[in-house]
């Protein structure tokens, strides 16, 4: 009996799809940022710059913060 309740318990597990449309979309989107610094050299730099920006401004923050 106990392997019949396992079966339909792990049926249920993998008949589960809550999240799977937020990982497709998210891979979805790295693989969009990929081609985009790929194919434009440009906005690859801008990205990366805007990041530098980014990671500079939290990282003083934190140490204001503490």
């Amino acid at each position: 009996m106990n392997r019949i309740k396992q079966y339909f318990a792990s049926i249920h597990i993998w008949s589960n799809a809550k999240g799977q449309d937020l990982i497709e979309y998210a891979l979805m989107a790295g693989f969009v940022a990929v081609a985009a610094g790929a194919i434009m050299p440009d906005v690859s730099t801008n990205i990366s710059q805007i990041f530098s920006k980014v990671a500079s401004s939290m990282g003083s923050a934190s140490s204001q913060g503490s």
